[in-house]
């Protein structure tokens, strides 16, 4: 069975440690790791190498569908790997009944320096066959545009 990643890079100028910080403070990661037209609450997240996070993602528009519940998708998972200031690994799933859903997914960040600034490269293995590739890769795009308004703003 071939599963589907997507790849996602974005520019953002600022230093490569405060890129990484914003990937591992939980209050950063409600900010920016959400795509545009949705609310995210950060329920666990412990950033060590076997901690674990927990996140809801909730529509603001009450027509949208969640995975998890009515208009949320919640999923969890635990970091495997943080190489400071150059990568993050996490491994993550849906809390969903869907089976076109489920599935654990592989999402690694890798940090260099580009330009006077850090260039991050998202990866995004094993999509469970009901996302998407495209719309995992526009939901991506949107957060990376929010981290780099975060950390650009200082």
């Amino acid at each position: 069975m071939t599963t589907a990643s997507t790849r996602t890079i974005r520019h953002i100028n600022a230093p490569r440690t405060n890129v990484y910080h914003a990937l591992l403070d939980a209050q950063a990661v409600a900010t920016w790791m959400v795509p545009t037209g949705m609310t995210s609450h950060v329920h666990v997240f412990d950033p060590r190498e076997g901690g674990s996070f927990r996140i809801s993602l909730t529509y603001d528009a009450p027509t949208r569908a969640g995975k998890t519940s009515a208009h949320t998708d919640t999923y969890h998972g635990h970091f495997v790997k943080l190489v400071p200031n150059e990568q993050v690994m996490e491994v993550m799933e849906f809390e969903t009944d869907d089976p076109s859903m489920r599935g654990e997914m592989t999402v690694t960040f890798t940090l260099t320096d580009a330009d006077g600034g850090t260039d991050i490269l998202g990866i995004h293995d094993n999509l469970p066959p009901g996302v998407p590739p495209a719309d995992n890769e526009t939901g991506w795009r949107m957060a990376f545009d929010k981290l780099a308004a975060l950390v650009e703003a200082g």
